[in-house]
């Protein structure tokens, strides 16, 4: 009998160290919300049934506003909505560019045809990026003949938009494109990576091989993070998986996190890591940076959050924001 009370004691001294060791009671975190605008102001799509395959401007929902993915107006319009940083997608070019484009080709959004790679960034330019969106079957096309010559290469966005902050995602899978990328970023004037964050596979880890001090994320990234910090971040630990960072946690899988959330936010703001909130992560699905993007699934954000929130629609989720903060 004596011995299961000291085992019983044992386990309840335990369980209060953890708890803690965990509580977000007294922890403070830094800063103030970051809102992370997925792409700029663009036009959404029905997400139903989506594969690598699927051309998503052939779904896009009927449209609200003019602007079209990565391209400078629509840049221009998520800072305007509240946006702290906007994420783009690269590729590079054959005439030594860089050109923000989603797509790995052409045919689905434009009237080009090819790898997008494959391309030179004078071809790019000719191409109509607004020609293939439809939002009924293809009856109709409201954006073609709108976006012709609005591709962007990085240095322009970059060179638009000093001092803003900019998650750079690459499409490919090559590691020495990381190299291209901090030769061509390291030879402008006034490019201040300090800005900048990289998402991807390869060519992230080989970012952070080149430059530890740059942050960097992607789904392996994170899948090492959260292993690691399951494992040991019960007593505080953060180890370099964690380090340098973006960390996407989806909001339906966040309570798992040791010290959500404010305690989990504070240290990884203690590594140099930035916490950002994104959708619920269905069964089956894997982590993307899909957005929190209605007043419902913004609403489940804990108050006085002061980490990440990631969105499709930073249209409505900035204004939301900004309504909040200010109460």
């Amino acid at each position: 009998m004596r011995k299961r009370w000291v085992v019983l004691g044992a386990l309840s001294l335990a369980a209060g160290a953890l708890f803690i060791l965990n509580t977000s009671w007294l922890a403070r975190p830094s800063g103030a919300l970051m809102l992370l605008a997925h792409r700029g102001v663009h036009q959404d799509y029905h997400r139903e049934n989506l594969t690598n395959k699927t051309c998503t401007a052939s779904r896009i929902y009927e449209p609200t506003h003019a602007y079209l993915e990565n391209t400078l107006p629509s840049i221009r319009a998520a800072f305007a909505a509240n946006a702290d940083m906007v994420e783009i997608d690269i590729h590079p070019t054959t005439d030594g560019e860089f050109a923000v484009f989603h797509d790995w080709t052409l045919e689905c959004r434009t009237d080009g045809e090819g790898v997008t790679r494959a391309q030179s960034m004078a071809y790019l330019r000719t191409l109509d990026i607004g020609y293939g969106y439809t939002a009924d079957g293809g009856a109709t096309f409201p954006f073609r003949g709108q976006g012709v010559g609005l591709m962007p290469t990085l240095r322009e966005v970059l060179e638009a938009f000093p001092g803003r902050r900019f998650l750079i995602n690459f499409k490919s899978a090559e590691a020495d494109e990381a190299d291209r990328v901090l030769a061509y970023l390291e030879a402008m004037d006034n490019a201040d990576l300090a800005r900048l964050a990289f998402y991807g596979a390869a060519p992230a880890d080989r970012i952070r091989e080149l430059r530890p001090d740059l942050v960097t994320t992607g789904r392996r990234q994170l899948m090492a993070c959260a292993k690691s910090y399951m494992l040991t971040g019960w007593f505080g630990n953060v180890d370099d998986a964690c380090r340098n960072r973006i960390v996407f946690v989806p909001s339906n899988y966040a309570w798992l996190a040791w010290g959500w959330p404010n305690r989990f936010l504070a240290r990884m703001q203690d590594a140099g890591s930035e916490v950002v909130i994104v959708a619920a992560l269905r069964r089956g699905e894997r982590l993307t940076a899909a957005g929190i993007d209605d007043e419902a699934a913004f609403a489940a954000v804990p108050p006085g959050w002061r980490g990440g929130v990631a969105t499709d629609r930073i249209e409505v989720i900035g204004p939301l924001a900004q309504e909040r903060w200010a109460q």
